[in-house]
């Protein structure tokens, strides 16, 4: 048997996966191979397994340094719920009694534990570096590296002092993950850890599922926000804004507004900061509204909308951030609401910083105005960021390229900018450029003596939005570089040089006018489902009452792909169990009997086939109608509405929905009801169900007399009967 082969039957034995996705086996091969390994991965790129794995072929204990402690118990119980072994993986952190830290040590002299999760904070402790000084180590992994650059958009000064605790626990191979990091990160986490020779794996940035937009920040954003959850019921999404005092202001509105949401920020008492962050991955609650402390490494594969409230800090933050999105490959929805006005208080929050440090904020909120403000290609602004080329035309997945805007020609536009900045030695940033083109006699302009340059004042004739859109795609063409070093000197590079002998074609976009637009573009949604709804509802619910009834999030049991394929393969047994992606032995012999009793039971009563090639059956003809009635009530689509689209009268509509909830089925039209009726005349109809003995209609029409209809009368009767008879 290969290598390779040796390392995909293990990846099934242990994870219960198919094959390896983008770089993982050639990156798990590095490091088995004892050498050290850089790693750049997209959020849900699989960064975890690169080091998990390893850690189960190799002797010893790999040590994972790691930022966050909820990040760490998140983890540590994926591990053990793929593993038979509870002491497979432990975590030291400041949350740990002395008698938890002496058994998770007694678990590691003995050879039971493969991998060990600690914070920084924790490795430096003089105890703990005795102790591991005495332990075989396989490998040191360094997960969220990008916390230790000072360009990164999450540094912590504790992660500089990795690299000399290394040196004094004991040298071994070292591989860094990070999922967001440009050149320059990455060349600071390379040089910060004394890995410059590391072999580099970097995988593309782009997120095909994702889909990303802008939207204007207006005096109706909470509404915007309440009106795009209430359209995406029962989704986990969350909501980030910039300071504590927002968090809490619109938790407090999306709850007064029917909408399950918590509250997650540094400022809040450690019990209900990890009770809040526990009922989101364990679906108690739908939506999280954070400010950046919440979600680094939360592996909650099924989060299917992030909406950013306040503009980020930078481009990094914001695309690890909305990461956190469609990591199963599913569906993933990023909204960012956004104002130049909150760019301007984020100046204001850096004044008093060193000038170094405020040099390098500016820098970092240009790039995201950039972002924000421009009408190009999102994916492919992103990309480029990250030094990747995106060559296609129209992403067809952001708000830009599903309501392209007119292009114009600008070829003597970039040729002026090109002038501008040979003429200042290639020494300057964009904003000096443009006062340059527009002939703003500014100080540092006067200072440099450049108002005498024949190029000043040379691009008057445009405003200085345009001169910045022109910069900024001559930059994605390649035209034009930046020196991050020097924090952004704009360079002409040598195509830019060889447009200025021989010009050609180059047509713009002009910018958004975020302060202006009101319309919304159009969303897209992604993600793919089973070829069997009801099953696959059946099994969600299953796997929900077995983590309430276990403590673990659903997804921690199966995730979202796998259900879709049982609902789609119907395995009966642990054996074919195992067949579903997702699905390892350890899993299979966990969870898997319940499911494979449900699922067969499903097949027997609904008399689905299951020859040898496991052909798929859809759902049968006569059930159709009630199944798409039951969807539209979940989604709480009006009934007035389900009506139309099925082409029946309402009253038939309401036959069907009875036939429904008279079958046992609990049907919640709650929504329906406060919207078209009044809560006194809702309460007496209950209260007259209540307290009759029959539920007959037209007794309760004679009883309750002419002020009620009989549609209210025969509503209230289908929320009464599904609340206290189902």
């Amino acid at each position: 048997m290969t290598e390779t082969n040796t390392l995909a039957c293990q990846l099934k034995k242990h994870f219960g996966f198919d094959k390896f996705k983008g770089n993982q086996e050639a990156i798990i091969q590095n490091l088995l191979d004892g050498k050290d390994t850089f790693v750049l991965m997209p959020t849900g790129g699989g960064k975890s397994l690169c080091y998990q794995l390893p850690s189960l072929l190799l002797d010893g204990t790999a040590i994972v340094i790691s930022p966050l402690i909820a990040l760490m118990k998140n983890q540590v119980d994926a591990m053990r719920n793929f593993s038979e072994e509870e002491g497979v993986a432990h975590f030291i952190n400041s949350s740990l009694s002395k008698s938890a830290i002496d058994q998770v040590k007694s678990d590691i002299l003995t050879g039971k534990t493969k991998l060990l999760y600690v914070a920084p904070e924790s490795l430096t402790k003089e105890e703990n570096v005795d102790f591991l000084r005495d332990v075989h180590i396989s490998f040191y992994a360094v997960d969220e590296a990008h916390c230790i650059s000072e360009w990164g958009h999450d540094f912590r000064p504790e992660y500089r002092r990795i690299r000399p605790i290394i040196n004094k626990i004991g040298k071994a191979p070292l591989i860094a993950l990070t999922a967001t990091a440009t050149l320059k990160v990455q060349h600071d986490i390379q040089k910060s850890l004394g890995m410059i020779d590391a072999k580099v794996f970097k995988s593309s940035f782009n997120r095909p599922n994702l889909y990303y937009e802008v939207r204007p920040k207006t005096n109706n954003i909470d509404r915007d926000i309440i009106k795009f959850i209430k359209n995406n019921p029962y989704k986990s999404g969350i909501i980030y804004c910039l300071s504590r005092k927002k968090v809490e202001e619109l938790t407090e509105i999306l709850q007064a507004n029917g909408i399950n949401a918590r509250a997650y920020h540094a400022g809040m008492d450690s019990p209900t900061r990890t009770a809040n962050q526990d009922d989101f991955l364990m679906e108690k609650t739908d939506v999280i509204v954070a400010t950046i402390a919440f979600g680094m490494g939360i592996d909650k594969p099924d989060v299917r909308y992030v909406i950013h409230y306040d503009i980020p800090k930078s481009l990094e933050g914001y695309y690890q951030e909305t990461g956190r999105s469609g990591r199963d490959g599913g569906e993933g929805i990023c909204i960012t609401f956004y104002t130049n006005k909150d760019l301007q208080k984020l100046e204001k929050f850096m004044q008093g910083k060193p000038v170094a440090e405020q040099e390098i904020g500016k820098q970092l909120l240009l790039e995201t105005a950039a972002y924000a403000e421009s009408s190009i290609c999102r994916r492919k602004l992103l990309l480029h960021y990250f030094g990747e080329e995106y060559t296609e035309e129209n992403c067809g997945s952001c708000d830009n390229c599903l309501n392209p805007k007119k292009q114009v020609e600008a070829k003597e536009l970039l040729c002026t900018v090109i002038e501008a900045i040979i003429a200042v030695k290639e020494n300057f940033k964009s904003d000096y450029i443009i006062d340059i083109l527009l002939g703003n006699e500014t100080s540092v302009v006067q200072a440099h003596l450049h108002e005498d340059l024949e190029v000043f004042g040379s691009g008057m004739g445009e405003k200085d939005k345009i001169w910045n859109v022109v910069i900024r795609q001559a930059l994605i063409a390649g035209y034009l570089s930046k020196d991050v070093e020097n924090y952004g000197t704009l360079k002409v590079t040598d195509a830019g040089r060889k447009f200025l002998e021989e010009p050609q074609s180059f047509k713009i976009t002009e910018d958004n006018n975020y302060e202006e637009i009101e319309e919304e573009a159009p969303t897209r949604s992604g993600g793919s489902c089973a070829v069997d709804p009801i099953l696959y509802a059946m099994l969600k619910d299953l796997r929900k009452r077995l983590s309430k009834k276990l403590e673990v999030p659903p997804y921690v049991i199966f995730q979202d792909p796998s259900l879709e394929a049982m609902a789609t393969i119907y395995p009966v047994t642990l054996e074919e169990l195992q067949n579903i992606p997702g699905v390892g032995a350890g899993k299979a012999k966990r969870y898997g009997t319940e499911f494979c009793k449900l699922i067969k039971t499903h097949c027997e009563e609904n008399e689905i086939d299951r020859p040898e090639d496991l052909r798929v059956r859809t759902v049968a003809n006569k059930s159709k109608l009630k199944v798409s009635i039951i969807q539209a009530i979940d989604r709480k689509v009006a009934l007035d509405d389900i009506a139309v689209s099925k082409g029946i009268e309402f009253g038939e509509l309401l036959d069907e929905i009875e036939a429904i909830m008279y079958s046992g089925t609990k049907l919640n039209i709650d929504y329906f009801l406060n919207e078209i009726m009044d809560e006194d005349h809702l309460l007496d109809i209950y209260g007259y169900f209540k307290e009759s003995t029959t539920d007959s209609v037209d007794d309760a029409l004679e009883e309750l007399g002419t002020d009620f209809s009989e549609d209210e009368i025969r509503l209230v009767r289908i929320k009464f009967i599904s609340e206290m008879a189902n």
